[in-house]
């Protein structure tokens, strides 16, 4: 528990915390210093947060099996508790090009790049995924969303497009939200391609429980990297930080 109470306040997430929970415009006290307030910003936020709604209420009545979906067609999205979460770290460490496995609906893709244009007016995100009609509907919310032109999308097995990143693709955060029976492979061929300081946050630490052991192996494998500082958060599904040293 100490190891990981030094690694936040390393990490400056007392501050990052603190902006994710105006959010939910619960915190007045907190020091929100990180927003460009800028009119095309506005706009441009509006349109993605609209989608970030209508996703999100899908992804609830999924969650709750309120209505039947095919597993291939799951979104299996990140939880809005994590959604907020992720969105204030990349404000707080200012990233402005990220990687996501995982792109299902878009659902993520549109917090992290509503997160980087707070600082930045052309954000850069690469995005992975391979079924074809989790692709067609992330690309119809890009584009409703208005944040089509920042957003890369490789239509492939993620190992595939992992293993043929030039090596000089550097990104300043990674979200790794795709199956975990890779997880590690993945870990392994991303690290090198994180830029130092930069941070990769992993989905699905604590739930479903099906997948305990299994993070568990994952968060020892990045614990036992000499060029990473990890740590567990109860945010969400449980969300491993782990940040590559400079």
């Amino acid at each position: 528990m100490l190891v990981c109470i030094q690694f936040i306040s390393a990490l400056n997430l007392p501050n990052i915390i603190c902006n994710y929970a105006l959010h939910d415009r619960q915190s007045a006290n907190c020091k929100q210093d990180v927003i460009i307030n800028k009119v095309a910003y506005a706009v441009l936020r509006k349109s993605i947060k609209k989608i970030i709604d209508e996703l999100e209420e899908k992804s609830r009545k999924e969650r709750t099996k309120r209505y039947d979906v095919k597993p291939e067609d799951r979104m299996l999205a990140i939880t809005y508790e994590t959604g907020q979460f992720i969105h204030s770290l990349i404000v707080g460490i200012r990233a402005k090009s990220a990687l996501e496995l995982g792109t299902s609906t878009g659902y993520s893709t549109l917090w992290i790049t509503d997160a980087i244009l707070t600082h930045y007016k052309t954000p850069r995100i690469t995005t992975i995924e391979r079924n074809p009609k989790k692709i067609e509907r992330a690309i119809r919310n890009f584009k409703r969303a208005g944040v089509s032109r920042f957003i890369r999308i490789r239509r492939n097995e993620i190992g595939n497009v992992l293993k043929g990143l030039p090596r000089n693709a550097k990104f300043d955060f990674v979200l790794i939200d795709a199956d975990k029976e890779n997880v590690i492979e993945y870990a392994r061929l991303i690290i090198p391609h994180l830029k130092d300081g930069g941070v990769m946050v992993t989905d699905n630490m604590l739930y479903p429980k099906k997948y305990r052991k299994m993070m568990h192996q994952y968060s020892t494998y990045l614990a036992s990297r000499q060029n990473l500082q990890t740590c567990t958060l109860a945010i969400g599904n449980g969300q491993e930080i782990t940040v590559k040293k400079g």
